[in-house]
């Protein structure tokens, strides 16, 4: 799993004033929670986009006056009409206890029921996943060779070796959607 080191200072007051004032000096007001009492600190505005605009999931390193900490991020505001990062909170972790992340899918192989003329469908392109941090998959990566037209992925067909799947069993992840051209050609293999 990828880290992003970041760098930030503690808060000397909390409160609308004092955020504001971080706001105008391109700095984003945080918290921290998770281990022990709760940390307000804030971060570069720029640091936010080594996180935002990378689709892979990360855990973030931060170091609050010579501290490091081990967090991820849990939620974040924007601002509605710039659309910049207003505040953000962090979760710190601990390596024995397991965490929970939105991990994304990608499949791997080419479908006979693609080859077919069917449609790949991602039904779910993100899942939630439960596993010590040290487990943690940076991607869920499931094989499509042998799926047919009209055929699916669902969660429970999903084999996983250090962790878990959160969302529900039966839910489908992938499929492979039947179109007018893959009609046509299991027509014709049916004539034949």
């Amino acid at each position: 799993m990828r880290v992003v080191s970041m760098s930030g200072s503690l808060r000397e007051n909390v409160g609308k004033k004092d955020a504001k004032a971080l706001r105008r000096a391109d700095k984003v007001p945080c918290v921290m929670y998770g281990k022990g009492e709760q940390l307000m600190f804030a971060l570069n505005q720029k640091d936010f986009q080594r996180i935002l605009f990378n689709p892979e999931p990360c855990y973030v390193s931060i170091e609050i006056n010579g501290v490091k900490h081990n967090a991820m991020l849990k939620d974040i505001d924007f601002h509605p009409v710039t659309e910049i990062v207003y505040h953000a909170d962090f979760y710190e972790y601990s390596d024995d206890k397991p965490i929970v992340m939105s991990i994304p899918v990608h499949t791997s192989g080419t479908s006979k029921g693609v080859m077919k003329g069917g449609k790949l469908a991602y039904k779910q392109k993100r899942l939630n996943v439960k596993a010590l941090p040290a487990n943690m998959p940076s991607e869920v990566l499931l094989d499509i060779t042998n799926l047919d037209v009209n055929q699916r992925i669902r969660v429970q067909d999903i084999a996983t070796d250090n962790y878990a799947i959160l969302n529900p069993k039966s839910s489908e992840v992938i499929n492979i959607v039947s179109t007018r051209a893959s009609a046509t050609a299991t027509d014709e293999s049916a004539a034949e």
